[in-house]
């Protein structure tokens, strides 16, 4: 596209032109996670790259789900790959495998849906294939049970798919912090998605047509050469897909962490978790404070206590039991660490990582 061609496609989109992007990570620069995950395809769930969630379900196929280095698309770096290990070639009913990102409804409100206004939402992104498949793109209205979807077919060679889904007049997305929506895109599914009439740039009642849903996808699980890469994701307002708009790692970042905060340890460097006081002799706490205000109270995980160490006057502990986020709130979080043998009352120290399998991470996913 040149110089001019880009203006007149931004002049055109009748949007904003920065913080247009409505998905998170679209670069797919951010994986807090992991960068690689094997034997994905079973269940649904986030694995790697943040803010891009998996959905599977009966499937027998299975994939191995990474942060991949692109060298042959200027202006990319990384893309999320999915790499088929163990192949499935007859789907039951309700097997469906697919890429998703889900938004929260206050974010949706400028497509005025629901209304005599509704705007159209055009979604671009770069796909890459060992061979051409059909798959599909589905925008989900989850508040309205209500779709719309569309085909395209990949290539080996790097190509920018481009989707306008029109305007809905029908069904209002809620205001709030919860999901109202999300993208999909089906990599397979069984005839409970798929045995109905294709009817592209439709919208349609999800509980009455699902078999509309995904009507001619192709399998990416019919063989273990199968792979796909994808970056450059995005979905503005408007019939025009502007360039895509590139965020610094650091916003990215930012972004996700509203959705999942991790801290991994370095315990070569000390590992410093956060300073503690020691309410009684077998108990002390901390407050961790989140970067960024998370969506809602998260729920929280954490590595075994092995992996923790205390620090206090010259002596280190382990612990016998560390629990987070009882008292979470979308800034904060505590930490409660006990102890097998005494501590001085209202005494100080820092809680560390003993090595590098330390983690503490927290969820506020929609």
């Amino acid at each position: 596209m040149s110089k001019a061609a880009e203006l007149a496609a931004l002049i055109g989109s009748q949007t904003a032109l920065s913080n247009r992007n409505l998905v998170f990570n679209g670069a797919m620069q951010v994986a807090q996670r992991s960068t690689s995950e094997t034997g994905v395809g079973g269940s649904s769930g986030y694995f790697t790259l943040d803010r891009w969630r998996l959905t599977g379900s009966a499937i027998d196929g299975r994939a191995t789900m990474s942060q991949a280095a692109v060298t042959d698309l200027p202006g990319f770096a990384n893309a999320l790959k999915l790499d088929c290990t163990t192949a499935d070639t007859s789907l039951a009913a309700t097997d469906v495998f697919r890429i998703q990102q889900r938004f929260e409804g206050q974010d949706l409100q400028p497509l005025k849906k629901g209304t005599s206004s509704a705007k159209a939402v055009t979604v671009s992104f770069y796909m890459k294939t060992n061979k051409a498949f059909t798959f599909v793109c589905e925008f989900d209205d989850t508040d309205n049970s209500r779709t719309n979807s569309q085909q395209f077919t990949t290539s080996t060679s790097w190509t920018r798919h481009v989707l306008t889904f029109a305007g809905d007049t029908t069904g209002k997305l809620d205001n709030d912090n919860a999901r109202s929506a999300q993208i999909h895109i089906y990599l397979n599914a069984g005839s409970n998605f798929t045995s109905g009439t294709y009817s592209a740039n439709t919208w349609q009642s999800r509980a009455s047509t699902n078999v509309n849903r995904a009507v001619g996808v192709g399998n990416f699980f019919d063989n273990t050469d199968n792979e796909v890469q994808i970056t450059g994701f995005q979905m503005e307002l408007g019939e025009q897909a502007t360039p895509f708009e590139h965020r610094s790692f650091a916003d990215e970042l930012a972004r996700c962490q509203r959705y999942h905060y991790r801290i991994e340890a370095d315990a070569a460097n000390d590992g410093i978790i956060g300073a503690m006081a020691n309410f009684n002799g077998t108990s002390s706490y901390a407050v961790l404070p989140f970067p960024v205000e998370m969506r809602t109270a998260p729920s929280a995980i954490a590595s075994s206590d092995s992996t923790f160490t205390f620090y206090s006057k010259g002596e280190t502990r382990t612990p016998t039991n560390v629990t987070l986020a009882t008292r979470a709130t979308k800034a904060n979080s505590e930490i409660h660490v006990d102890w097998s043998s005494s501590l001085n009352d209202g005494g100080a120290g820092w809680l560390r990582a003993a090595n590098d399998s330390c983690l503490i991470g927290f969820d506020a996913e929609l």
